[in-house]
């Protein structure tokens, strides 16, 4: 099943379907691109091949499905991913094509598809210091805390962390 997406904010109309082998290079892409972006984020270098795990997550015995975001062209612009259990992951979009309005249809597009599987509540879990991603997913209605994963550093010479949030009358860095 494919989807067409356009809007006034778009250059060209999007289509979004479900993976195919011959995604993969672009998809491995768009795997590098967003840790990288997440070390950046942290400060910390990023593997040198940080696609590589690309390939472990295709094997996860979870993974029910994958879906592409692909322009007019065809180049695959964005993916996302749905384990079982309704755990969205992962949600990438290149940054030539972020505030586009991309994340948000591929994020429609996995709902579809999971109510289609019977799952009654999505997911997901964006880095704490990806303040843009987590604008996108609570526009997009994602603005339940679900669960809470908290972190220590123990690298010699400081903290990756920085000022944070409040949460329960505590603060935490991110």
């Amino acid at each position: 099943m494919s989807t067409q997406v356009s809007s006034a904010s778009q250059v060209s109309a999007l289509t979004i379907r479900a993976y195919r082998p011959t995604d993969h290079r672009e998809c491995r892409h768009l795997w590098a691109e967003m840790t990288a972006a997440d070390a950046g984020l942290y400060g910390v270098a990023s593997a040198d091949d940080s696609g590589a795990a690309f390939e472990e997550y295709l094997t996860r015995l979870d993974l029910s499905g994958m879906w592409v975001a692909s322009n007019v062209g065809g180049g695959v612009i964005g993916m996302v991913g749905l384990l079982l259990g309704g755990q969205v992951e992962p949600l990438v979009v290149t940054a030539a094509s972020r505030g586009e309005g991309i994340g948000r249809a591929l994020l429609e597009h996995v709902a579809d598809q999971a109510r289609r599987r019977g799952i009654r509540q999505l997911s997901i879990s964006p880095s704490a210091r990806n303040l843009d991603a987590i604008r996108c997913l609570h526009a997009a209605g994602y603005d339940a805390l679900a669960r809470v994963t908290l972190a220590i550093d123990l690298s010699p010479g400081g903290s990756a962390f920085e000022d944070g949030i409040d949460l329960y009358d505590l603060r935490f860095r991110a």
